[in-house]
């Protein structure tokens, strides 16, 4: 099973090319996320609407596209042909990596016609017999022309396939997109995803310091947020080890030393989470020398950085932050603590 998914700024003839494409791929049917986003509008309150300039900034259409492409997958099979801008990173690294997860491929295709062209179809359009609330639109469209260029600039075209459709029919393009995915010119995504889980998971994580005391951070691209390096624990791993294991996997930072325990927390369930234990372990203090060799290997991680308390309250999700907070104040006292959902217990 495999999205198709065809990126570009508003204007850049994403719609009508989809509509093009599933004429092409065999069995391949159109998925607009649109319709959620209209949904959306009839299912939350106003007010909880207002609150966001973009629908895509609320958590819940980001999960709804994953799970409706995924059902719509399992339904139908074949490919899922999806229209949609993506100009924020980490929603595109969730979103493919929701799909991921599910073991679907997805092929990403950029329509990147020249700014020039983008503004003169923006303009057409504004020159037309305009519905109610039709100018919004049109005002929204080119509210986002600077985004996109700030996408294209920082992570889009080495993403993206990219496909210059300014002189191109619809037609035209979605044959060059047909011919592309078929010869295998736009590749699977380089994208990691663990499946999500079933059940309770305990997962280990490694604080590791600077010289300064400051600890270190990861930016991982399969969820939001900000994290510390490490990840579930196998099943018949020892979970200090298996810290040690995703330490070195996604740092290339080899610890000599079985780290020490911090905090043990149990996360309560939170749908679609299932919680579990999580367990903070003391991965010691890196030397100048050995920070400088911090590494992000593969895709699986964005960014790095080592951060003082205080701007890690802003990084890190808030249970998250206190699990840290906690494990701070254990390791000042030279004493492990048990935590229920970030709180210190007994």
């Amino acid at each position: 099973m495999t999205v198709v998914w065809i990126n570009g700024a508003f204007g850049a003839g994403k719609s009508t090319t989809a509509r093009e494409l599933i004429e092409l791929i065999p069995n391949s049917t159109l998925f607009d996320p649109e319709v959620i986003g209209a949904a959306l509008g009839h299912l939350l309150p106003p007010k909880h609407l207002a609150d966001v300039g973009d629908v895509q900034d609320l958590p819940i259409w980001r999960r709804l596209v994953i799970d409706t492409a995924a059902a719509m997958l399992a339904e139908l099979g074949g490919t899922l042909v999806v229209p949609m801008t993506l100009l924020r990173q980490e929603y595109r690294d969730e979103i493919f990596g929701g799909l991921a997860a599910r073991r679907t491929a997805v092929r990403h295709v950029l329509l990147a016609p020249a700014e020039t062209i983008l503004r003169e179809r923006m303009a057409r359009r504004e020159g037309s017999e305009a519905a109610d609330g039709e100018i919004p639109v049109r005002q929204w469209s080119y509210d986002r022309i600077e985004p996109y260029r700030a996408a294209l600039a920082s992570w889009l075209t080495a993403d993206a396939h990219p496909i210059d459709n300014g002189g191109l029919t619809p037609y035209e393009t979605a044959a060059r997109i047909a011919e592309a995915v078929g010869t295998g010119k736009v590749p699977a995504c380089d994208i990691v995803q663990t499946p999500e889980p079933t059940a309770e998971t305990l997962a280990a994580g490694v604080l590791l310091f600077d010289e300064q005391d400051r600890v270190l951070l990861v930016d991982p691209t399969y969820k939001p947020g900000w994290e510390f390096p490490g990840g579930v624990v196998e099943p018949g791993e020892a979970p200090a080890r298996a810290g040690m294991r995703e330490v070195a996997e996604e740092t290339g930072i080899h610890l000599d030393e079985v780290p020490a325990l911090l905090v043990v927390d149990w996360e309560s369930p939170a749908p679609p989470g299932y919680g579990g234990l999580r367990l903070l372990f003391d991965g010691g203090r890196l030397d100048a020398e050995e920070a400088d060799r911090v590494l992000l290997p593969g895709p699986e991680l964005r960014d790095w950085r080592f951060v003082g308390e205080t701007e890690a309250a802003a990084l890190l999700p808030p249970v998250r932050y206190e699990r840290l907070r906690w494990a701070l104040r254990a390791r000042e006292r030279g004493r492990a603590l048990y935590l229920e959902a970030g709180r210190p217990v007994g």
